[in-house]
């Protein structure tokens, strides 16, 4: 079976064919193309997915990452990266074993095809040449006959006719002889050509032609051949990345088996405890006479002054229960800035008022916190310390293990001075030393914390209660009972110890932060005219036809400060309630 034998006769259609093939490879190089660039964009966008859910750096979703949970999502993620690289390495393997092959391959492929037509149309031009030359022997051979037939019966003629003179029948005989001869030659030649174009066109069409179609044939196979193993590489190279696709799922389903609720639990308890004991009971009090309050020992309540009976309101002990209620706020002192705050508390409550480590509380308000971590509780404020600790600890051995080097780099330097000057490390050296020194004094003061949260150490002096900010700090010498209420990290309010952890403080220390001031006494009643909910904090809640108290009037910004109960109490829209002032009561403690 040989394009050369079969289909001789069919050169321009085998060059339609050969076209077509090479249409049909450069078609399965672009799609092969188009693969690539979906498995690139599919890679990219698995890696932005990736990239879109991982922990941002020094922020709480790193702190986040510490539950089996998480970290079984975060190695996903990781997992779903790695992913991603193999449909990357499957665009690399296409691109360069099929794409960039058989784009060569083509440009050969069309070299060698012109190559063959190009024989080929030579050797048809060849041969139709020698049959132009076979017509035109033929045809002046034709002729020639003809021209010799007409001078024959010419002579005859003229020997027949007794009128002619000799001359005239001699040259007519000349003549027919003449015509006769180059007859002769063009037989001759006519008979050459013929054998030499039967010879061409043998040749032709049994050794040049089918050598021709052989080769083209031998090409066209050579294509199809490449086509197919270019597809059995196109399978081969997304089997080739499947084992490692499979570890990336074994890895993320081994990630999804290691998630433990029960760690996770522990880990909420570790992360939320806060170390102080619940509540106690509260003591029964009976109203049915007048007493002093009572405090219960058990209870979160702390007392009010050197054991001076305390106003009541509505009947009502001022026992709180933090951490689950929260202290109302005003709206206008929700969006007040803190120092407008203090300047407004320092200047338009006339009340004396308790000053505690005003700088410390002002960064505590901003946000900066103690050093000494004293505004957690205790079990978060020992893990804070343990953690600061183990930082300053791997910060003094990469210290060291930098003096080290450099103590080794002078001693290199001493025995071979060519290399270096051993003085040149000298100040180095000193710096580093400053450094350990300061970190280990960091260190100390960070573990006497620690051992004070642990237990390990005495109780604290004074001064050292201040600067932690545990203990509230009164001046009895201006403060009578005042109010020593402590805002929580969550913002809820609590009452700090009682008087046994009391100790005075001088008038002039302004490093002292300010506390509440004393409960607003009752100045009056209000009905509510409609129904208000309130739903900022700060605010508080009424239903028309509601009576409540009034413990603060409207300061010219519309809104009036009321109490419902012992803990209830807030702001309302002045416009939503109608004020009864008792200029009797102003400044009683106790409901109207």
């Amino acid at each position: 079976m040989s394009w050369g034998t079969e289909l001789w006769d069919q050169f321009d259609n085998l060059e339609k064919h050969t076209q077509w093939g090479i249409d049909v490879l450069e078609k399965y190089i672009k799609f092969v193309k188009e693969r690539t660039e979906i498995e690139l964009s599919y890679a990219k966008q698995l890696r932005n997915l990736s990239k879109k859910y991982q922990p941002k750096k020094n922020s709480k979703e790193e702190e986040e990452y510490r539950y089996t949970s998480t970290r079984a999502f975060l190695a996903t993620l990781n997992e779903m990266n790695d992913y991603a690289g193999q449909h990357e390495v499957i665009s690399e393997n296409m691109t360069s074993l099929i794409t960039g092959e058989l784009t060569r391959y083509v440009q050969e492929l069309k070299q060698e095809r012109k190559s063959h037509f190009h024989d080929g149309r030579k050797a048809q031009q060849h041969i139709e040449t020698c049959w132009k030359q076979l017509e035109a022997s033929k045809r002046r051979f034709e002729r020639d006959c003809k021209e010799a037939d007409r001078a024959q019966q010419y002579f005859e003629k003229m020997d027949a006719d007794i009128n002619v003179t000799k001359a005239d029948v001699e040259k007519a005989r000349q003549q027919a002889q003449l015509r006769h001869q180059m007859a002769e030659d063009s037989k001759a030649e006519y008979s050459s050509t013929l054998q030499k174009f039967n010879s061409e066109q043998h040749d032709h069409y049994y050794t040049h032609i089918p050598n021709i179609f052989q080769k083209i044939q031998e090409m066209e196979e050579r294509r199809i051949v490449r086509i197919g193993e270019s597809m059995k590489t196109f399978a081969e190279v997304d089997r080739q990345v499947i084992p490692i696709i499979g570890k990336c799922l074994d890895e993320i389903t081994k990630a999804a088996e290691s998630i433990d609720h029960k760690n996770d639990s522990q880990l909420v308890i570790e992360a939320f405890k806060s170390g102080f004991e619940p509540p106690g009971d509260i003591d029964f009090e009976d109203f049915t006479q007048p007493m002093k309050r009572t405090v219960s020992e058990s209870s979160l309540s702390n007392s009010r002054g050197d054991g001076k009976s305390e106003p009541k309101f509505g009947g009502k002990s001022k026992g709180k229960l933090w951490p689950f209620i929260k202290k109302n706020k005003s709206p206008k002192q929700q969006k007040e800035p803190l120092s407008h705050r203090f300047n407004e508390f320092m200047t338009s409550k006339p009340k004396i008022h308790c000053f505690r480590s005003l700088k410390r509380g002002l960064s505590l308000k901003l946000g900066a916190g103690p050093e000494d971590f004293s505004n957690l509780p205790p079990e978060q404020r020992r893990k804070k310390l343990q953690q600061k600790v183990d930082e300053l600890n791997k910060d003094i051995q990469k210290e060291m293990d930098q003096r080290d080097a450099l103590t080794k780099m002078k001693d290199v330097y001493i025995k071979n001075p060519q290399m270096g000057d051993a003085a040149s490390v000298d100040h180095r050296l000193a710096e580093l030393g400053q450094n350990i020194e300061k970190l280990r004094l960091e260190v100390q003061k960070f573990e006497g914390w620690l051992a004070e949260v642990e237990g390990r150490l005495p109780l604290r002096t004074d001064q050292a209660r201040r600067q932690s900010g545990l203990y509230e700090a009164q001046n009895t010498a201006a403060v009578n009972s005042c109010a020593q209420d402590r805002e929580s990290p969550d913002g809820s309010y609590t009452e700090e110890q009682s008087q046994e952890t009391e100790m005075k403080v001088p008038a002039t220390d302004f490093d002292d932060e300010f506390d509440d001031e004393e409960p607003l006494p009752t100045i009056g009643t209000c009905k509510a005219l409609y129904t208000f909910e309130g739903q900022n904090e700060g605010t508080i809640s009424v239903a028309e036809g509601e009576m409540l108290y009034v413990i603060e009037e409207d300061k010219g910004d519309g809104w009036t400060r009321i109490r419902r109960n012992e803990d209830e109490e807030g702001y309302v829209p002045t416009s939503y309630v109608e004020v009864y002032l008792d200029k009797n009561a102003k400044g009683a403690m106790t409901y109207i």
